[in-house]
């Protein structure tokens, strides 16, 4: 098992994966690789929010979100700025009660909001992730 704090190591996506233990941790990924033909970039973080090794999407120099793997789920932090913000508020009535949620609690700072949705299942909650990072993209 590796250890995610350990910034001396950097693991491929499939130790990422394994670490995860749930199949729709890859199926994400894949997803967002083959929908916006871009790759992964592992990095590490030292922020305190989530501290560790995360892993990146990014298009054009645009992050489009960052995974920051758990056990058996995972989380993804899209970010909502000002560009994005009156689509994303659009959008919110036909999101998830969880997302409207993760949205209204998500303090703004500097024009942005750095949504933190924890995932676990494809359902709706993972469609509405995959609207967001839309938005981002489009803008």
């Amino acid at each position: 098992m590796i250890n995610l704090q350990d910034k001396s190591y950097c693991p491929t996506l499939d130790e990422i994966s394994s670490y995860v233990r749930n199949p729709v941790f890859m199926q994400f990924c894949t997803e967002i690789m083959n929908h916006y033909k871009c790759s992964e970039k592992i990095e590490f973080s030292a922020c305190s929010l989530e501290p560790g090794w995360n892993v990146k999407f990014k298009k054009s120099g645009k992050t489009l979100c960052t995974i920051y793997p758990k056990e058996d789920y995972f989380t993804v932090m899209v970010v909502v700025g000002r560009k994005e913000k009156e689509r994303v508020e659009e959008l919110l009535p036909n999101c998830t009660p969880q997302i409207r949620e993760v949205y209204d609690r998500t303090q703004e700072g500097n024009g942005q909001r750095w949504l933190m949705i924890d995932l676990e299942d494809q359902d709706e909650v993972y469609d509405g992730v995959f609207r967001l990072i839309q938005i981002r993209r489009d803008v």
